[in-house]
């Protein structure tokens, strides 16, 4: 990748996000929020909806409030609840099959990242019905309204609920890519901490540090903002604060209330200043594995933050301010050591492993590839890696 021009496309491509159509969902937060929402649609003369969830949220009965609002104001719904960990190409177009088939009007994502971003390519497709989810892979290549969207996270780490990106998974070719465009962007969030409340200890773990992964790769590329870096500082606060007390003590809902928070701030951050390397990489061990997104990025982070060495002292060295764990007299170099041993440390306390187990030596190559294509020239990285630097971060991570 020839640097100078992969930073002037950065440089281009932050200059016309200034430009876009980006709009804040509007939020229905707090505990029992959710018993809110039936009338929301009502109120916008919703007559039928389709709820995209999965089988384990369908199996425990959250959604139960949100059925039970939704029959009492005479709103039509059906459930499409078979979407999986990393959304496939077919789940999307099953669940699109029966948005139109069944006349709805709107949408409600009811989960975490998955079945929030099956919602969003769905409403890809119902946009652009001559588009295949392949042709819609990229930046703004949606360009048109998707129908009214609701996001009702129960994961406290994807933000999906406040970015213009879908990610999908071609299960045939273990491809797994991002469809990103500010229609996308959700109308309406539910941010309810109860919905949290029974999320199982390695979930609460893996979720959290991937709202910290988000903070941290926009705060440390180049096209954050000062709106992003406050974001962006307020996660770390909040998963530095939070993290360790949601997982060990899951019925907390101050901390639920805080996670629940800090995920839609990263959201909000990453949206806008984009990722990096960790994502880059953790979307081929999706692909290729199905390694859970949020697993992938806890264990990838710190291995990245310490390749790039004196290329991320700077902003690290105050994210280490922000979390209060360095000295005065600490250089910036040993700041950001501090930082990163904090991650690897909150990590171990939560039984998150250092590294990941499976990767086969045979894979690495193509996994470098597309890891590449999707960095580069895009992600506006503190470093820009080539191909052998991807494969020696491979080579780190893997058991």
């Amino acid at each position: 990748m020839n640097h100078i021009y992969a930073r002037t496309y950065q440089q281009v491509f932050k200059a016309a996000l200034g430009f876009l159509p980006w709009r804040e969902p509007e939020l229905l937060q707090g505990p029992a929020c959710l018993e809110q929402l039936p009338g929301k649609v009502q109120e916008l003369g919703i007559n039928s909806v389709l709820i995209v969830t999965d089988q384990e949220i369908a199996k425990l009965h959250l959604m139960d409030v949100l059925l039970i609002g939704l029959d009492s104001l005479g709103i039509k719904y059906l459930v499409y609840d078979r979407t999986v960990p990393n959304p496939t190409i077919a789940n999307i177009e099953e669940a699109r099959g029966l948005y139109l088939a069944n006349k709805c009007e709107a949408l409600i994502a009811f989960g975490g990242g998955s079945p929030i971003d099956c919602a969003k390519a769905v409403g890809a497709r119902i946009a652009r019905p001559t588009q295949s989810i392949a042709q819609l892979k990229g930046s703004l290549r949606v360009r048109k309204a998707i129908p009214t969207f609701f996001a009702v996270p129960t994961t406290s780490g994807t933000g999906s609920e406040a970015t213009l990106a879908a990610v999908v998974t071609n299960p045939d070719t273990h491809e797994k890519y991002a469809i990103m465009d500010p229609s996308l962007l959700p109308h309406y969030a539910v941010l309810d901490p109860l919905l949290t409340i029974k999320l199982p200890p390695a979930i609460t773990a893996a979720t959290g540090m991937d709202a910290l992964t988000h903070a941290v790769e926009a705060y440390i590329g180049r096209s954050n903002t000062k709106e992003t870096r406050q974001w962006s500082r307020e996660v770390v606060r909040l998963v530095f604060g939070n993290v360790y007390e949601a997982y060990s003590n899951g019925e907390n809902l101050a901390a639920r209330t805080n996670m629940l928070q800090a995920a839609y701030l990263g959201g909000k951050a990453f949206t806008r200043a984009f990722v990096g390397n960790v994502h880059a990489i953790a979307h081929t061990l999706g692909g290729f594995y199905n390694v859970p997104h949020g697993l992938a990025n806890s264990i990838i982070m710190p291995h990245v933050l310490e390749y790039y060495g004196q290329h991320v002292y700077g902003p690290l060295s105050e994210l280490a301010d922000v979390v209060g764990i360095a000295a005065p007299t600490d250089t910036n170099q040993v700041k950001a050591e501090k930082f990163i041993e904090a991650i690897r440390a909150l990590n171990r306390s939560m039984d998150i492993p250092d590294k990941v187990s499976g990767i086969q030596p045979e894979d690495i190559p193509l996994m470098v590839e597309r890891a590449d294509a999707e960095a580069n020239p895009l992600y506006p990285v503190p470093q820009i890696l080539s191909k052998k630097q991807f494969t020696e971060l491979y080579d780190l991570i893997r058991e």
